[in-house]
């Protein structure tokens, strides 16, 4: 059978880097799409065959599975659903005999965690491993895109906010994370039953970050901690996020708070031979955003 990877998320930020690393290595992709709209004509363009479909519909997701040898699977964290969808999406690749799986999970992703939504992840990698299709937990830590959420702050105030405190981690930006989805679809068999813990380059706090900010935008960027109620807030105005989404952030801030490791390895170059991109780096590819 044709090598072809169905690749969810397609439109969005790591399903869309790792459906373009795909077609560019020569792999034939299969884009499921919710909505057809630019974003879709342009992975057409560049040779990914389109289909219109829902994760919350387990006839469209089967149909997409057809003839697929790997799939890629992401939900997005800003709404409820995920197990649901992850049984529909396990259920469709056992009956179309899809040869392995690739979920993008996360790194706070346990048993016992206040996020509802990390909670869900963790329960969505145990339904993946309970079907029987061969499949690889992809867990990153959180990623850079969170601060071009607070893009318009950052340029018209000089400021960002996050409940975070003194929290370091270490930002991995979604073009990294899609390599790696890219480099296990491509090949898949070494990777089978395994889960890999994707970081960034350099674990920071957020003063540090404010720091790299203000030297790339040649003006002061400061960090400025707030509680999870008034990050609630900034996050539903920006983001129009529902409360699952902004329970999520809440919650993340306080394991960040009370010292989750921040985890560091150098997997993302050991899987893809290329290092991932530093904060710096990340600031300049969106310099428009921040600038």
């Amino acid at each position: 059978m044709e090598k072809k990877v169905l690749v969810t998320g397609s439109t969005g930020n790591t399903g869309g880097y790792a459906a373009r690393y795909l077609l560019k290595a020569g792999i034939s992709v299969r884009a499921l799409v919710h909505n057809l709209d630019g974003r879709s004509e342009e992975l057409a363009r560049l040779g990914a065959e389109i289909v219109q479909g829902d994760l919350s519909d387990l006839n469209s997701v089967a149909a997409a599975m057809k003839g697929i040898s790997s799939a890629f699977f992401v939900f997005p964290i800003t709404r409820p659903g995920i197990i649901e969808a992850t049984a529909y999406f396990a259920q469709a690749a056992a009956e179309n005999q899809v040869g392995h799986i690739v979920n993008l999970s996360q790194f706070g992703a346990q048993r016992d965690v206040r996020s509802h939504g990390a909670q869900n992840h963790w329960i969505a990698e145990r339904v993946f491993e309970r079907y029987g299709v061969p499949v690889t937990q992809i867990r990153p830590t959180l990623f850079a895109e969170w601060f071009l959420y607070q893009a318009s702050m950052i340029k018209s105030q000089g400021k960002f906010f996050l409940p975070f405190g003194a929290a370091r981690f270490a930002p991995i930006a979604t073009e990294d994370i899609g390599r790696v989805v890219a480099a296990v679809l491509a090949n898949p068999a070494p990777h089978a039953a395994k889960s890999y813990e994707l970081f960034g380059p350099m674990i920071l706090n957020m003063d540090q970050i404010a720091s790299i900010f203000s030297e790339q935008l040649n003006r002061e960027i400061s960090y400025v901690p707030v509680d999870k109620d008034t990050f609630a807030g900034i996050v539903q105005n920006a983001m129009n996020a529902g409360p699952y989404f902004i329970q999520h952030v809440s919650s993340l801030g306080q394991d960040l708070n009370e010292g989750r490791p921040a985890g560091m390895n150098d997997l993302v170059e050991t899987l893809t031979g290329q290092p991932p991109l530093d904060m710096s780096a990340f600031i300049q590819k969106h310099m428009q955003a921040f600038a």
